[in-house]
């Protein structure tokens, strides 16, 4: 099966994770992409095929003969796609790139003033939506990337290898991705995540990450008779959001430029919570982060009385480059491989994470390369057809013996 194909029999699977659910997976119908994961896998010649209890799907492909001492190489992506936006009933659409801006089946508009990489390919086919869900490049396009890859090397038994170990998780868009990975069981010495962005991305810098949870407590007095009484949870939570730095959020930053980001907000006079995500590449910057919203909440509660806000912050995960800088043959061996297949390659900082970020930390140490695609998140979701055949050339590269 092409990996066009492929990917485009993946995306019809919803397989949204939901940050509120306290079941693992998240969403059961995760685990309906990963049994047709699992089939696949069986189906193409993959050894040890598994599906574990909370939707991990895991398989192997044996060595060729000679190749039995070479290091296990694990390849990971992840199934589920963002809760951000509508992922059920995907309708994705092949068109022919001529320039311009692309008109999407429901009157949305891909601009290139908004997107102006577009230009990088002109000529070239684009898979995307039709504006009312995203595509689910991220990731399934890393799944189609690296099944394709095991299947053109079992088609090719000519090609030596050594054992390659594949894991598919649930969750990665929560944060919870590497929860339950059986880093023992999968087997492998090194790995790498394919959930990066445009073509030749390579990554080993991410984000240190932490979520935040305020809850404003306010008192609603009925507005007749408010005055000097009422404490209205609303403009206090606006309160403290207003004293936050401006231009330290995502739409004014960039690089390693770290932010915080609040994505919920719900309540009423009386009680008010909204969530946020903190994020910074420097470890004691992003301590000071968490410091900052300590200082801000105990600030407002001396103002409005004990109690009144209740700050509540976990780590998600931190910074791989630690853990990368003692292994790093395999950037190298990754910017040897785009390279060798006509790929340039490009070390650049994640601005996000990975499954591999949580995975480096405990013992398997795994950088991010690139899927091909990019606008990941929402309805303007982008993936050149080009990129994910490339993507494909450069795993088998990466996955042959050398010598």
């Amino acid at each position: 099966m092409d990996v066009i194909e492929r990917f485009l029999k993946y995306v019809s699977f919803d397989t949204r994770s939901d940050e509120n659910s306290e079941t693992v997976p998240s969403t059961s119908k995760q685990k309906i992409l990963g049994e047709y994961l699992a089939r696949e896998l069986n189906a193409i010649g993959l050894a040890e095929v598994r599906m574990d209890e909370y939707g991990y799907v895991y398989g192997v492909l044996p060595a060729t003969a000679g190749c039995e001492d070479l290091p296990t190489l694990g390849l990971i992506a992840h199934m589920d796609t963002s809760p951000d936006a509508g992922g059920a009933n995907v309708r994705p659409h092949i068109v022919h790139y001529e320039g311009g801006d692309i008109p999407l089946e429901n009157g949305e508009v891909i601009d290139l003033a908004t997107f102006p990489f577009l230009t990088r390919y002109i000529g070239g086919e684009l898979i995307v939506t039709d504006g009312n869900t995203l595509l689910g490049a991220d990731d399934k396009a890393g799944i189609a990337e690296i099944v394709s890859a095991c299947e053109f090397l079992i088609g090719h038994p000519e090609i030596p290898h050594g054992k390659i170990a594949v894991g598919i998780t649930p969750d990665e868009e929560i944060g919870r991705g590497a929860d339950h990975f059986d880093i023992k069981g999968f087997g492998a010495d090194v790995a790498y995540t394919v959930d990066g962005e445009e073509l030749g991305e390579i990554e080993y810098e991410n984000f240190n990450a932490a979520s935040a949870k305020i809850t404003v407590h306010g008192v609603n007095i009925h507005p007749g008779s408010a005055k000097n009484r009422m404490k209205n949870a609303i403009l206090m939570a606006n309160e403290f959001i207003s004293m936050m730095p401006a231009t330290e959020t995502p739409a004014h930053t960039e690089g390693y430029e770290g932010f915080y980001h609040i994505h919920d907000f719900t309540g009423c006079e009386t009680e008010a919570t909204f969530a946020m995500l903190i994020r910074d590449h420097d470890s004691k910057k992003f301590e000071e982060r968490k410091a900052f919203l300590r200082r801000l909440s105990n600030y407002l509660n001396g103002k409005w009385g004990a109690g009144s806000f209740t700050l509540e912050i976990r780590d998600s995960y931190y910074n791989m480059k630690e853990m990368i800088l003692p292994h790093m043959e395999l950037i190298e061996n990754a910017k040897d491989a785009m390279r060798s297949v006509g790929v340039e390659p490009k070390v650049i900082p994640i601005r996000g994470g990975t499954d591999g970020a949580r995975l480096s930390y405990e013992g398997l140490p795994c950088p991010n390369l690139s899927t091909g695609g990019t606008n990941f998140h929402g309805i303007h979701e982008v993936i050149p057809v080009e990129s994910m055949r490339k993507m494909v050339d450069v795993l088998v590269y990466l996955m042959r013996a050398k010598g």
